[in-house]
């Protein structure tokens, strides 16, 4: 019971840590698309300190998986991390955002092809071509809508035009796509041989990269400025006696988005310890249709017929990759077999003459 509560548990704080996080996260990229640099800056700060004193006990803890091995994978977190986020800056729009990021399945068969050597069936091959389409056809119907969406202290004249800055956002989500199935490729390595150490490897992934933002701390500081000057909200702390509040709005979604992202990783690490792959699959699949569904209502977000056909290939194509019809199916009968069994077996009453 303990364990179907834990599960319960992780799928409940997936849609609310995960759908909540993108809402927050669209919230600040309608204020400044720039600051993608400032949130993965303090999403990463914040789980490192988490990490420092509940995982790493300020270092006294000594980790399972030797830092060496955590030096590629920390390049690889961080490098994706970085080029997802500071895609907002091209022009991106959150629903296109979302719906390439959901074509991980078709990048990581292109690296276990190229990489493993690995052979796939005629259905996998099928549900990536499905996949592949889909984010194609969002990515074209997009194409014809392209506006400059700098924040109007940071945009100035230049020679190229708003699609070509869009195809840079294209070609940084396309990298970083390509590089987060390849970090599933090498985490597999490490599991095999350490084990299993998601908390650990949650702590070192984001601690490690931090200095690496010594880069682009021109930038952070920059669009924290922006932060700081944006519209203020009033927060009553004492009503009786009138005391109140101040800060900037975009600070406040900046620290819903953190703490949200921190819910939104810790429950998919709970989920995936206490469930099959099956159900991990089904639930983030779902939680991604509900966010991509919340983005274009809520916010208005431009959504044609071609992008709700390239949605429905997305979407379908994981679930076709992941084979859960059948797996639905085999899990029904083996449960209807069982109660047959079970009900076969039961003792009868005896007749009384």
């Amino acid at each position: 019971m303990a364990v179907n509560l834990k599960a319960l548990l992780g799928m409940v704080f997936v849609f609310v840590g995960c759908c909540s996080n993108v809402v927050f996260l669209e919230l600040i990229i309608q204020i400044d698309p720039g600051a993608g640099n400032l949130i993965t800056f303090a999403q990463f700060l914040f789980i490192a300190l988490e990490g420092l004193v509940f995982t790493s006990k300020f270092f006294t803890v000594k980790p399972n998986i030797a830092l060496k091995d955590y030096v590629i994978l920390v390049l690889l977190f961080f490098g994706a991390n970085v080029c997802n986020n500071y895609a907002f800056n091209f022009n991106i729009p959150m629903p296109l955002h979302m719906i390439f990021r959901s074509g991980s399945l078709m990048a990581n068969m292109i690296m276990g092809i190229i990489l493993l050597k690995k052979r796939y069936n005629l259905r996998q091959y099928s549900s990536v071509a499905m996949i592949t389409a889909g984010i194609i056809l969002c990515t074209l119907v997009s194409s014809g809508d392209v506006k400059d969406n700098t924040h109007h202290s940071l945009r100035v004249e230049t020679s190229y035009s708003d699609f070509f800055w869009w195809s840079v956002g294209i070609a940084l989500l396309t990298i970083a796509l390509l590089v987060t199935a390849y970090m599933g490729i090498y985490q597999e390595v490490i599991y095999k041989r350490y084990g299993k150490h998601p908390n650990e490897a949650l702590f070192y992934t984001h601690m490690l990269p931090l200095p690496g933002f010594l880069i682009m701390a021109g930038n952070i500081v920059q669009h924290f400025g922006i932060a700081l000057s944006s519209e203020t909200v009033t927060v009553p702390l004492l009503g009786a006696i009138g005391l109140e509040w101040k800060f900037p709005l975009m600070i406040f979604y900046l620290l819903c988005n953190v703490v949200t992202q921190y819910v939104c990783i810790s429950a998919v690490y709970l989920l995936t310890t206490e469930c099959a792959s099956l159900t991990v699959t089904l639930v983030v699949t779902l939680r991604k249709f509900v966010s991509l569904l919340f983005s274009i209502i809520y916010f208005r977000n431009p959504f044609t017929l071609n992008h709700w056909l390239g949605t429905v290939l997305v979407f379908f194509g994981t679930i076709l990759f992941a084979n859960v019809i059948n797996q639905v199916k085999d899990a029904y009968q083996a449960r209807s077999i069982g109660k047959k069994q079970r009900f076969e077996t039961a003792p009868r009453p005896k007749k009384v003459d």
